[in-house]
């Protein structure tokens, strides 16, 4: 590359990774021009640093708030380079500030055809995701609030009280319509009332 395609390369890399949480691919690399010997040479001279297989980080760029959910992201990525992972259940209420909690697990949602085990730590739930209940947050791709209090609505490791502040708090934020929130509680005691009659007569 000449110098002025240098100074390109460079720019494209770095909005990437600026829109990444300071992380990019090879294969992005590749695209703007990187190849091997020029992430050799950047690494080397402490432009880049490599952060796993096929990724790469600018330490120059702040880390993310979440940066730990970012490199889950490109942890689960596909031949085709695309993150497969989308923050779900308890960890998307979090992030959603919908909780009165701090996850002691990290949820994600991935494709049924998805194969790799779960990282320690992580709960991994297979779905077939429409675009329309996901959304991007920063640097990550998360469920919608109402596709997110959807999954719990029948999840027994959500406290009730718990589901009831979220969709109430999600309500009163304009996140889901009142007739939302209502098709939500009922989806929740028709669940959650079955466990009940079982657990009052064993």
């Amino acid at each position: 590359m000449s110098y002025r395609d240098q100074k390109s390369a460079l720019r494209a890399i770095t909005a990437i990774a600026a829109s990444q949480g300071g992380y990019f691919t090879a294969q992005q690399a590749s695209g703007v021009g990187y190849d091997y010997p020029h992430l050799s040479y950047h690494i080397a001279a402490g432009n880049f640093e490599r952060e796993g297989r096929g990724l790469y980080r600018i330490p120059t760029l702040p880390h993310s708030e979440h940066d730990d959910l970012v490199r889950l992201r490109f942890w689960s990525r596909g031949r085709d380079d695309e993150p497969q992972a989308v923050v779900s259940h308890q960890t998307a209420l979090a992030l959603h500030d919908l909780a009165e909690f701090i996850p002691t697990r990290i949820h994600l949602t991935v494709p049924s055809s998805f194969r790799r085990p779960a990282p320690k730590g992580c709960a991994l739930h297979k779905a077939a995701l429409a675009r329309a209940d996901t959304q991007e947050v920063g640097a990550l791709r998360t469920t919608t609030p109402l596709r997110t209090l959807s999954d719990l609505a029948a999840d027994p490791s959500l406290p009730t009280e718990q589901f009831e502040h979220a969709v109430k708090a999600a309500s009163i934020r304009g996140m889901i319509s009142r007739s939302q929130a209502d098709k939500l509680r009922s989806i929740r005691k028709a669940a959650i009332a079955p466990r009940r009659v079982r657990s009052r007569r064993a």
